[in-house]
């Protein structure tokens, strides 16, 4: 009976190893989307400061 309430708890200790696995890799994949969002929003303004800028700069 120990034996089983063992393997029992091992394949429990099993699975969830594996869920937080693929926890992290839902994480890193949420952080990796989230850059790609900032930067393309940086470089959005970015551009659109310049032109500003620029625009500023003839005026005067």
């Amino acid at each position: 009976m120990n034996k089983l309430v063992a393997k029992a708890q091992a394949r429990i200790a099993s699975i969830r190893s594996q869920e937080e696995g693929a926890t992290a890799v839902e994480y890193g994949l949420m952080v990796s989307l989230i850059a790609v969002v900032i930067i393309t929003a940086v470089t959005l303004i970015g551009t659109n400061l310049d032109l500003i800028f620029n625009a500023v700069a003839a005026a005067l």
